[in-house]
């Protein structure tokens, strides 16, 4: 790939996700120091990402695949978000609060499936080129939580600051766009089809019995790493964990490291096996998380952290992978658009109200939480979709992942 190519690709990458890193760590923390919002509130603030992650990734997939430039389309949205944004820091009512991010996030997640769209197709080899740039994504977030935990807006109740910065980085973006490679539509003119016009071409993916298998799987798996992303800040904050974001951020540096090992482990693993170390990662961080909070020791809840590389990386990218190389060229848009739906929509959804209702279930008489019935439950959940994840998922060892569904 071509250098300058790269860094372009490298500094997407890096933006994106620094914005999402601004606030979306502590937004838990927010909600309830700010806001005084419940565990179900949390929980269905979270879930607004998940109905921005149903829909409209399908639709901006069929603009991006049929009519519009990829790029373009990224442009837009990040700007209507950063304004979105910008205005979700300056209000202190939750049912305001609630519709602005709602709104935000359904532009945000169709530039999920769009960034990974631009990234791929620069590539000739997505395996081996992917992760070193999409690392660039992980240390946006580090570098936010950085931010966050140096300037202490949990501790002094400045977290709205936090919207605000990640509003000026969407505008940032916006002008990087114009720099990016040009991602025309590869499908112009000719007969559309109903199922073209729905994006619906992505569906036939599910034909085939492994990637049916991976995207339930999917579904499921995001239903105990909603936990994570609603509760964990929250959690750290309630038992005197200091610099709660500074100490998540330690996650996302074990994400650059394995994201650079990838390569590695696709040539000694294969699919399977990567997908399968990730789901157990999750049932082992949980399982941390738990052991923490009963023993009053703080490095189980350093270690639960820290094995966030294979947590997100070992599924989440693999996953991304493994859809662009299923889908081939015809369809690769919706094709991210379909497992964007899976995993931040279907099943985040699902995991945010079960996580809303666990955590208000386990509220004790001072406002406090039984943490360590809540971290039980989504430790369960993982392992349950592991054990029959490997059981159902059959596919060759290979580093040459199938390119037709």
């Amino acid at each position: 790939m071509n250098t300058t190519i790269r860094i372009k690709l490298s500094l997407m990458m890096f933006l994106q996700f620094f914005i999402k890193g601004s606030w979306f760590v502590t937004v838990g923390t927010f909600l309830i120091k700010n806001l005084q919002a419940s565990g179900t509130q949390v929980g269905l603030t979270f879930m607004a990402q998940s109905i921005g992650a149903i829909l409209p990734p399908f639709l901006i997939g069929l603009l991006a695949d049929r009519y519009i430039a990829a790029q373009r389309l990224l442009c837009i949205l990040h700007i209507i978000g950063g304004i979105l944004l910008w205005c979700a820091g300056s209000t202190d009512v939750f049912g305001n609060f609630y519709i602005i991010i709602l709104l935000y996030m359904m532009v945000y997640m169709p530039t999920m499936a769009l960034i990974n769209t631009i990234s791929f197709r620069q590539m000739n080899n997505p395996d081996k080129e992917f992760p070193p740039i999409r690392v660039f994504g992980t240390l946006g977030w580090v570098v936010a939580g950085l931010i966050i935990g140096y300037t202490a807006w949990e501790q002094s109740g400045q977290l709205p600051n936090t919207f605000k910065m990640a509003a000026l980085a969407s505008g940032g973006m916006a002008v990087m766009t114009f720099f990016l490679p040009a991602t025309p539509p590869l499908k112009r003119g000719g007969q559309v089809s109903l199922g073209d016009t729905l994006g619906l071409d992505a569906l036939r993916l599910l034909k085939d019995r492994s990637y049916l298998v991976f995207f339930l799987a999917s579904i499921a798996l995001c239903i105990p790493l909603a936990f994570y992303y609603s509760f964990t800040n929250p959690f750290f904050n309630e038992i005197g964990v200091k610099s709660a974001a500074g100490i998540q951020a330690m996650g996302q540096v074990s994400e650059l490291l394995f994201m650079l090992l990838m390569p590695f482990f696709f040539v000694r693993l294969g699919v399977k096996y990567m997908l399968g170390l990730g789901m157990l990662g999750w049932a082992i961080r949980y399982a941390l998380f738990r052991l923490g909070y009963l023993s009053g020791s703080e490095w189980p809840l350093i270690a639960g952290i820290l094995i966030h590389g294979i947590c997100f990386d070992f599924f989440f990218v693999t996953g991304q992978i493994y859809t662009n190389n299923k889908a081939g060229d015809q369809f690769k848009n919706a094709a991210q658009g379909l497992i964007t739906l899976a995993t931040y929509g279907v099943g985040m959804m699902l995991g945010s109200v079960l996580a809303g209702f666990i955590v208000d279930a386990n509220v004790t008489e001072d406002g406090f939480h039984h943490w360590e019935t809540i971290w039980m439950v989504p430790s369960l959940i993982a392992g349950l979709v592991l054990v029959l994840f490997l059981f159902l998922f059959k596919t060759q060892k290979t580093t040459n992942l199938p390119t037709k569904s």
